[in-house]
């Protein structure tokens, strides 16, 4: 349920009507505009039902929120959401340009990736320190060390991080040195950790998990917004099907249909969603057509040697080619890069 307050609502006004929110066992969530505040409420609606909740001072009106999930509907936001990353907009005009290796490997060939990523034009660094395999036997990732490797990068490009976490126990460590906490797709439904990341304003980007529908996929997003976090990005990476000629099946129309359910910015994964290096230029060009607000492009200098996703990577020049048609995609479709 969304209640709009009066603008000359005062401040012991909406303190009285939070009290009795509260005293009802419901949670709220204040959003304040340019020219109203909005309060959200999460919780079950039905005991609002015979409250006179239009009766309070300072209220303007009552609408109730028929999507399961609230705090991310565009009910209860109208506007896009914009989420700064050290100076980086995600959901804003300019696209974000998230590009590196799918798993961090050495100093020299992390750093070496960003100044290539930065040059081509790309406005965050995206690399895997820890990585959650099918396989036990397969590359795990360097851990700790991974994430060093990603800051001294940053240090020497200006890039911001993002990089994915795996168990609620490494929360400080990623606070400390990331700019974005990834949740992969694996994790979409570890609720534990959704929870977790939540609880702090740090941003999130959320992988859509391999099976899931939109609907499950918003509500792993409200459980993240529910605790307080409102730093949000979402991210579609392919979905499992029937289909066997590629790693996943890209639902592009996933994109146009989460920006008008929801005010959270969304980017597209071409790489995971593809699995093929030749397959991710012409799916992120029609991502970026889509309407995507940025995009997450493995890139390698060496995809041959890679330890992780080799195949589905990308090398500096065909990403620079890339960025290039990029740049007239978006402006044909009133965006930048």
């Amino acid at each position: 349920m969304i209640i709009v307050l009066k603008p000359e609502a005062t401040e012991p006004q909406i303190d009285h009507l939070l009290d009795r929110l509260r005293e009802l066992g419901l949670k709220t969530h204040m959003t304040q505009g340019e020219e109203r505040t909005i309060i959200g409420v999460i919780g079950d609606d039905r005991i609002l039902q015979n409250q006179p909740i239009t009766a309070f001072p300072g209220v303007e009106s009552v609408t109730p929120i028929l999507a399961p999930w609230k705090l991310v509907s565009r009910e209860f936001k109208k506007d896009n959401t914009v989420i700064d990353v050290c100076g980086v907009k995600v959901g804003g005009q300019k696209l974000a340009i998230m590009a590196g290796p799918c798993a961090v490997e050495k100093l020299e060939l992390t750093v070496g990736i960003a100044h290539e990523v930065k040059a081509a034009g790309g406005s965050i660094l995206r690399g895997g320190a820890y990585k959650p395999r099918t396989s036990p036997y397969s590359f795990q990732g360097v851990g700790r060390e991974g994430l060093d490797y990603l800051l001294e990068a940053k240090r020497q490009t200006g890039m911001p991080v993002v990089s994915e976490i795996l168990d609620t126990r490494d929360i400080e460590l990623f606070l400390q040195k990331a700019d974005i906490i990834q949740i992969g797709a694996r994790n979409m439904q570890n609720f534990e950790l959704l929870k977790e990341v939540g609880a702090y304003d740090k941003p999130v980007l959320l992988k859509r998990g391999l099976s899931a529908t939109l609907k499950e996929f918003l509500l792993s997003a409200e459980y993240i917004m529910s605790r307080g976090n409102r730093n949000v990005i979402l991210c579609e990476r392919g979905i499992r099907t029937f289909e066997t000629q590629y790693r996943n099946t890209l639902d592009l129309a996933a994109v146009p249909t989460l920006k008008e359910l929801s005010h959270l910015p969304v980017i597209v994964d071409p790489s995971h969603a593809t699995g093929k290096w030749n397959l991710v230029a012409p799916m992120a060009k029609a991502a970026v057509a889509a309407g995507a607000d940025g995009l997450l492009i493995e890139v390698h200098s060496n995809p041959e040697c890679a330890l992780c996703d080799g195949e589905e990577s990308i090398k500096p020049s065909k990403f620079k080619e890339l960025m290039q048609d990029l740049r007239k995609i978006a402006v044909a479709v009133g965006r930048e890069i």
